[in-house]
C-alpha cells in the first residue's frame, strides 16, 4: 500500500472528501480539486471572505494553507495515524478583491514523523498573494 492509498485503497482526492476539511473550512466555501501526497489543490471563494474594505482576509488565506497542509500530512500518516500542526506562517503578497483564489500544496519534506508542507495561493489571473508554511507532527492514534 502507497501513502497514497488508505485502508479501503479510496483514491487521495476520495480519501479527503469523505474525510472532510471541517466546519471552517466548509463555511468559508473551500473545494477540493485534487489531492495526493504529491499536491494537493483547493479553491476558495473572495466573496464572504474579506475584510471591511473589500480585500481577501489574510487569515482566509492561512485558513486555506493550513486545511490544505494538514490534509496532506495526514493522507501522508496513514491509517493508525494522525498528523497535527505545530507550526505555520505565511507571507501575504497580494490581495485578492474577487473571484476565488486556488491554494497549491506541495510537500517540503515527508518524514516519519514531521512533514513540511508549502501553500502557495494565486488569484484569478495566476498572481501569487500568499505563501504559506506548514509543519505537522505525526503521533499514533491513541489505542
Amino acid at each position: 500500500m502507497t501513502s497514497d492509498s488508505t485502508s479501503t485503497d479510496l483514491s487521495g482526492l476520495d480519501w479527503a472528501t469523505q474525510r472532510g476539511m471541517g466546519a471552517l473550512a466548509e463555511k468559508m466555501g473551500m473545494e477540493f480539486l485534487e489531492f495526493s501526497t504529491e499536491r494537493c489543490v483547493a479553491t476558495l471563494p473572495v466573496e464572504g471572505n474579506t475584510q471591511p474594505v473589500g480585500l481577501m482576509h489574510g487569515g482566509a488565506y492561512v485558513v486555506l494553507g493550513e486545511s490544505l497542509g494538514s490534509m496532506a500530512a495526514n493522507l501522508h500518516a496513514g491509517p493508525g495515524r494522525l498528523a497535527v500542526g505545530v507550526d505555520i506562517n505565511a507571507t501575504h503578497t497580494r490581495s485578492a478583491t474577487s473571484g476565488v483564489v486556488t491554494g497549491v500544496c506541495t510537500p517540503v519534506h515527508l518524514g516519519r514523523s514531521i512533514t513540511v508542507h508549502e501553500i502557495v495561493v494565486t488569484d484569478d489571473q495566476g498572481r501569487r498573494c500568499s505563501t504559506i508554511r506548514i509543519t505537522n507532527m505525526i503521533r499514533e492514534l491513541p489505542a
